[in-house]
């Protein structure tokens, strides 16, 4: 363990042997850091939070503090957070809220660039992009894959679905499909992130099957979408990825304000 003499690691906190610990960081009493985990110079990590192993912290990144919620009275809330992760420069991601089921969770593999959010009771899958300044409110997921450019800002209780890509500057007001590019200040969808689902070996047959969906849904003069969703699932011989773009959208209609996460709010 190697751990720099200006740093601060306060009794109580548990780090593996193998953890490295740069100068003027600050660990707090009730933080876990697992093995082979790199904490660069002026870190600050604190309240439960738990790190797991191979997650690398660039200059200044901030963990485990309160959540911005006026509602917040102390609780012992949580961060946990899987393997293998990179957060660059002056990230931060706080700790859950009793209302949002008392844990923010990142999972493993994500790349978290400079200056990024990650709200209270927030949820990010595996292998998700945050580039430089992404805001995520509270109660927001962000699932496997999605890639969010410079500067997308995500309202409260919103979703963003796997494999899906995000224009810089967009807003996500309501949930973004998953597979597809949504772009602009109410964020719209464009067309299918084909690049990237190449990119991530996506079978070439499964890509086109989501372009024909994409028009089905997106470009049709048909104003009643739970009927096309309706005639795709009745067709019987559609893939995983287009029942689960179905699915998902169904949720989003279903749910408050077009995002299904708002419709647990109260659960």
């Amino acid at each position: 363990m190697k751990i720099d003499p200006s740093a601060k690691v306060e009794a109580g906190a548990e780090l593996a042997q193998d953890v490295e610990i740069g100068p003027q960081v600050y660990i707090g009493p009730h933080v876990v850091i697992g093995e082979r985990c790199s904490i660069a110079h002026g870190c600050h990590i604190e309240g439960h939070t738990r790190l797991g192993a191979g997650n690398r912290l660039c200059p200044h990144v901030v963990l485990g503090t309160p959540p911005q919620d006026l509602k917040y009275s102390g609780e012992p809330t949580e961060l946990i957070v899987g393997d293998d992760n990179v957060f660059r420069e002056f990230v931060t991601a706080n700790i859950g809220t009793v209302t949002g089921r008392g844990v923010t969770r990142i999972g493993s593999r994500n790349l978290f660039m400079i200056s990024s959010h990650i709200a209270h009771d927030c949820v990010v899958e595996d292998d998700v992009v945050l580039v430089n300044g992404v805001m995520m409110g509270g109660h927001c997921r962000i699932e496997s894959g999605a890639k969010l450019m410079g500067g997308v800002g995500m309202t409260p209780f919103s979703t963003v679905g796997k494999m899906a890509f995000l224009t810089g500057m967009s807003g996500v007001s309501k949930d973004a499909p998953p597979f597809m590019i949504s772009e602009g200040r109410y964020a719209r969808v464009r067309q299918v992130n084909e690049v990237g689902l190449q990119r991530t070996g996506y079978p070439r047959e499964v890509i086109e099957e989501l372009e024909d969906t994409y028009r089905r849904i997106f470009r049709t003069k048909e104003l009643n979408r739970l009927k096309v969703f309706d005639e795709i699932e009745a067709g019987g011989n559609a893939s995983e990825e287009t029942l689960y773009l179905v699915r998902f959208m169904r949720r989003s209609l279903e749910g408050r304000h077009g995002r299904y996460l708002e419709s647990l709010r109260h659960a």
